[in-house]
């Protein structure tokens, strides 16, 4: 039978990076193409210890129907923990619990965009929420990054076309997929054109506290006195993304729709999951446990730049993270770069293809993705070393 599918369903297609990780199922594959924390990450033992002491002494509140906001001691805790450092929770604030950050995009887009709305997204930006804006109909406009800053200029002229936007989509802290991060003049500037034009913020921040090198950068959503930011804080990233639970902070209007939005789309988020998250932020030492997460990935970011600095040709670029999973490469213009990922699975090694991070991924790109934190120590080595050789064969053909 032939079916007819919706059209919104036309402007969304299969995550590239998906695509590939089922390649990385061959055991002889070395991944650089997900984004998942390291094994060495997890809290395994507190999480089996929360989770025995709830379902022996409390299974009726986590086994039964909760409230669509979310659980009022995550809520609560969570506050505490994303306050701790900046006040991302306003006085007019509220929090909303979602299943993981994914979901936080898709109502955002939900609650805000008619079919043909415009949302403007740095270029490159994270796929997920690309797709998540494209499946409700939203127009994708991209700002490019100059000299490792959002253009500002380019930003500004995107602000005063027709049609208007309807917010923008930022990653400021080691952005998805190229590692990069605003200064804090850039993101003053972006608050100031937002207020001028009158259009929202929704500013993703998994990686913040991932940072391993420098001084922390507050948060646009922290800066924000008129409520133009919406904050998507995960948990994925420093406990565990297999629990989704996230957390959106926004004025009071904004998360009341979100909320409605979530009745009608999965009711409420994992309660266990909810109630596990609670009990650790509440009796564990977070800063210690993403001191110790800082320290892992700051080791392979290192080890796999020291890798690159010693294979790949001298004509390949690519930026030097301060935190976060990612390093951005781009090749030199006479390389083709789908050619590189092909040549690259072929020999079993996986990266992601930059176009697939574009507001338009048929756009030429010269770059992708390469991520340090959930591969070995020996995978880093072996990997690069790969790579690097395809670097020195593509470019001596191209020469």
């Amino acid at each position: 039978m032939e079916y007819q599918f919706a059209k919104r369903m036309s402007n969304v297609k299969a995550s590239a990076i998906r695509e590939i990780l089922k390649a990385t199922s061959d055991p002889k594959m070395i991944s650089f193409a997900g984004g998942n924390p390291s094994a060495e990450a997890f809290p395994v033992k507190e999480i089996e210890k929360i989770s025995a002491d709830i379902l022996t002494n409390e299974p009726i509140s986590v086994l039964q129907y909760g409230i669509t906001e979310g659980d009022q001691e995550l809520i609560q805790a969570a506050t505490h923990f994303f306050n701790r450092h900046e006040q991302v929770m306003k006085a007019d604030d509220q929090m909303i619990i979602t299943s993981g950050s994914q979901q936080i995009m898709e109502f955002v887009a939900k609650i805000l965009c008619n079919e043909g709305d415009v949302v403007i997204c740095e270029n490159p930006s994270f796929l997920g929420a690309l797709n998540a804006f494209k499946s409700l109909g939203a127009v994708l406009r991209g700002i490019e990054y100059k000299n490792g800053q959002l253009d500002l200029k380019s930003l500004k002229q995107a602000l005063q076309m027709e049609p208007k936007p309807k917010f923008m989509y930022l990653i400021p802290n080691f952005q998805n997929p190229t590692g990069m991060t605003m200064s804090l003049e850039v993101r003053k500037e972006i608050l100031k054109l937002a207020k001028d034009n009158g259009v929202l913020i929704l500013e993703d921040n998994p990686y913040g506290d991932l940072r391993f090198e420098g001084e922390a950068i507050p948060s646009i959503k922290s800066l924000d006195e008129d409520g133009l930011v919406i904050y998507a804080a995960s948990l994925s990233k420093i406990i565990a993304p297999g629990m989704r639970v996230a957390c959106c902070i926004a004025p009071k209007a904004i998360i009341q729709k979100m909320t409605v939005a979530k009745q009608a789309s999965d009711v409420h988020s994992n309660l266990w999951a909810q109630k596990v998250m609670a009990r650790y932020l509440q009796n564990y030492d977070m800063d210690a446990h993403i001191e110790r997460i800082r320290m892992i990935y700051k080791q392979k970011c290192h080890l796999m730049l020291d890798e690159m600095k010693k294979h790949f040709h001298p004509d390949v670029q690519y930026t030097i993270p301060t935190g976060g999973m990612f390093i951005w490469v781009t090749l030199p213009e006479s390389v083709d770069m789908l050619t590189f990922v092909k040549k690259a699975l072929e020999k079993n090694v996986a990266v992601v293809p930059g176009n697939a991070f574009l507001d338009d991924d048929t756009k030429e790109c010269h770059s992708f993705r390469m991520n340090y934190s959930t591969p070995t120590n020996e995978k880093i080595k072996e990997g690069v070393k790969i790579l690097g050789e395809i670097t020195y064969e593509m470019l001596s053909i191209s020469s």
